[in-house]
């Protein structure tokens, strides 16, 4: 078994956290001699870190560093010590693994090599726990999704056909505080939530700004991270304020059609990649050819779905090949129509084999 280390903050690196399932805000060591793993930790972070974090040693930096002459400031050189003195001489780290440290390192001694593809690629099945906690995250980003319905339904339409609510006008900016508000009081984060009406639902990644108009579509996406155990949940809805246009109503109901095929279509051993062929060939038939129009993308341009964990997206992508049991993916079809409108439907599903269970709850009717 090789040899193998990390170096980084766990708030911000998902391999470190789930090496540790420890938070930490400020990088620290880790590493893997044989099946036995050690962290060292800075000493305001190692009490806790001794009570909570999963490793075989919790080790404090200050005597690391009282015990082989140097300070924490000296990085690479505590580092290369502490290793050293475990005789480990060749290492295995992630792909991300910080550059200039790995250079210091091995002027240091300590050969490091990238490790091909994922750094733990069991990551990517997870485990019952694993998705109990996906599952709660998701509840959590229903309450998100909750929260518009709610505010949507209580909305005015006013002459000019922009919403009004609590007496002034309803922004995306201000529907996204309240959906950020509510994950918050229920303990999650999040960030980048969008609320994109009208042509700015044409673009998949658009968060939205200003006023939110009546008879347009309005893609809600909103993905937060749990603040106790760092797993994600990811939810998206399309809604309409008012009446939709005959074509505006199709459109959103080619892409309910095609996300409740795939969620019975969907399982163990599909070939996610031609899949997606075919679900682009679906909706040209139905009238959504996918390409360029005047200089903009298109149809269904993106993917299907993507794996969902200790990262937003993080391995698989559906298009990456054949679904595997205990996968956790997003299924999102999506059409965009410069002119028309967006509109994308997405559940967090478990790959199971013989089907994909369903881990969200909400409904799929939009208008309001």
């Amino acid at each position: 078994m090789k040899n193998r280390i990390h170096y980084a903050a766990s708030e911000h690196d998902p391999d470190m956290l789930y090496a540790t399932r420890f938070f930490a805000p400020d990088p620290f060591l880790w590493f893997q001699k044989g099946r036995r793993t050690t962290v060292i930790l800075s000493d305001l972070e190692v009490d806790r870190g001794k009570a909570t974090a999963q490793c075989d040693a919790v080790l404090s930096l200050s005597e690391e560093c009282k015990r082989h002459g140097c300070t924490a400031g000296q990085t690479a050189k505590w580092i290369a010590a502490a290793l050293k003195s475990r005789k480990i001489i060749e290492a295995e780290v992630p792909p991300h693994f910080p550059l200039g440290l790995a250079q210091e390192l091995g002027r240091l001694g300590i050969k490091l090599t990238p490790a091909k593809g994922s750094f733990f690629p069991e990551r990517e099945i997870k485990s019952p726990d694993e998705i109990a906690l996906i599952t709660a995250a998701q509840r959590v980003a229903e309450i998100g999704i909750t929260r518009v319905r709610e505010i949507l339904s209580a909305s005015s339409i006013a002459k000019n056909r922009t919403l009004t609510w609590c007496g002034s006008t309803l922004t995306s900016e201000r529907l996204q505080g309240e959906i950020n508000a509510a994950i918050a009081l229920s303990g999650g984060c999040a960030s980048g939530t969008i609320v994109a009406g009208g042509e700015q639902a044409c673009d998949p990644h658009e968060r939205g700004s200003g006023p939110l108009r009546a008879s347009e579509a309005i893609i809600v996406d909103v993905f937060p991270r749990m603040n106790k155990t760092g797993y994600w949940g990811d939810i998206t809805r399309s809604f309409i304020k008012g009446t939709p246009s005959t074509a505006l109503a199709h459109l959103y109901h080619t892409v309910l059609a095609e996300q409740r095929r795939a969620l019975k279509e969907l399982k163990a051993g599909v070939d996610g990649s031609l899949y997606e062929k075919e679900l682009r060939a679906r909706f040209e038939s139905a009238g959504y050819p996918t390409g360029e129009k005047d200089g903009r993308r298109v149809g269904f341009f993106h993917g299907l779905g993507h794996g969902v964990g200790l990262e937003i997206h993080e391995k698989p992508r559906i298009s990456a090949g054949k679904l595997k049991d205990g996968q956790v993916i997003s299924v999102e079809p999506g059409l965009y129509c410069p002119g028309l409108g967006g509109v994308r439907v997405e559940d967090l599903v478990a790959v199971e084999k013989g089907r994909i269970r369903n881990l969200t709850k909400l409904p799929k009717d939009w208008v309001l």
